[in-house]
């Protein structure tokens, strides 16, 4: 079993920064891609960027590509979403995952063999 813990959401004026992290419990979270997604009210949740278990392999959705990076520290059990030039479009529930599979991260097939999930942590871009 793996816990999820997810940070640093908040309310930021368009332009800005927020750094989130996701904490994971567990002595196996070098075990797991990570991903983060997110969720706009009235949307169905989207992949937002994954990184492989080694940190080597790096995946970012065409929506906020350039505006984000991800990176994860397997001796700390985090991963982190740092989001620069943020724009009003970007508000949504933020949520990291951990999944054990593999497979293509674009489309479907990912989010649906996540394994764990975070509780989510609310970013607002205020315009």
């Amino acid at each position: 079993q793996v816990q999820l813990v997810e940070s640093g959401g908040g309310l930021v004026q368009a332009g800005g920064s927020l750094r989130l992290s996701c904490a994971a419990s567990g002595h196996t979270f070098s075990s797991y891609s990570m991903g983060w997604f997110r969720q706009a009210p009235g949307k169905e949740r989207e992949i937002v960027a994954a990184i492989s278990r080694s940190g080597v392999n790096i995946y970012y959705a065409n929506s906020m590509k350039g505006r984000i990076t991800i990176s994860r520290d397997n001796a700390k059990n985090t991963v982190y979403l740092q989001m620069n030039s943020l724009k009003p479009e970007a508000t949504a529930v933020y949520y990291c995952a951990a999944q054990t599979k593999g497979g293509p991260w674009g489309g479907t097939y990912y989010q649906s063999t996540i394994d764990y999930w975070g509780q989510g942590t609310q970013v607002t871009v205020a315009s």
